[in-house]
């Protein structure tokens, strides 16, 4: 019985693996983009863009979390 559970055990982490051999073949050698200059000039850009948007956000999140963390005033009431 115990041998039986062990074998299911082994069949169940081999078989996905086995099927799975023939994709993980699968190469792009011999495919080309032929990417040039402008097209890698543009993805900068865009990261730049990005990266842009990013930083006055980060700003402001570093903001919003200093004011929720510092202590709070209290205004002192003036009795007459």
């Amino acid at each position: 019985m115990k041998s039986s559970a062990l074998k299911a055990l082994i069949l169940t982490a081999v078989l996905p693996l086995a099927s799975a051999s023939s994709a993980l073949a699968a190469s792009t050698a011999g495919r080309t983009d032929h990417s040039g200059l402008l097209v890698w000039a543009f993805l900068g850009f865009c990261a730049l863009i990005v990266v842009a948007q990013l930083v006055p956000a980060l700003l402001v999140m570093f903001g919003i979390v200093k004011a929720v963390a510092s202590p709070k005033e209290t205004a002192a009431v003036k009795q007459h």
